[in-house]
């Protein structure tokens, strides 16, 4: 049912449409955001940039908690988009059948002033408190790897998240 969760601040973009879509052949898309959720021109903006070859759905994350529940979930395959890893830990934790996590881009976009990140990868900074969220989902045991697009090499995050 859910070929991936991937951790991607800018939700649906290029790379989600022509690479990951295709090669994970998914018949939906979920972005879990709460902000995304309740704000209609992000929604028609995630809407428009979408492939035409699946449908998507723009969810808080507690809607998108409740849809996985739903047993008609299982009849899809399901690429599910999160922005941030609190969101990442969130779906993790609720969401049954998740076994396959991917950290595209995350960080570089400030939150706002104050905010100051470590660089992890070219893709990657993090928040101490992100870090210490990325070593908690390494506990749970599921495949996690930094993959901006399917054509990189795969990087486990436990190499980087001791």
């Amino acid at each position: 049912m859910i070929k991936m969760v991937r951790l991607d601040e800018r939700m649906i973009h290029g790379q989600i449409v022509i690479k990951w879509s295709r090669i994970l052949n998914v018949d939906r898309i979920i972005v879990a955001n709460d902000a995304a959720a309740s704000n209609d021109i992000v929604k028609k903006s995630l809407m428009m940039a979408a492939p035409g070859t699946c449908k998507v759905a723009i969810k808080s994350v507690a809607g998108v908690i409740e849809l996985m529940k739903n047993p008609k979930a299982a009849n899809h395959d399901i690429l599910i988009i999160v922005a941030n890893p609190k969101d990442l830990l969130e779906i993790v934790n609720n969401v049954e059948g998740v076994t396959r996590l991917n950290i595209g881009n995350y960080g570089r976009i400030s939150e706002g002033a104050g905010t100051v990140r470590k660089k992890y990868t070219t893709t990657l900074y993090c928040t101490d408190e992100e870090a210490d969220i990325f070593r908690e989902i390494i506990k749970k045991g599921i495949e996690c790897n930094i993959q901006v697009v399917p054509d990189d090499v795969p990087e486990p995050i436990s190499k980087i998240f001791k």
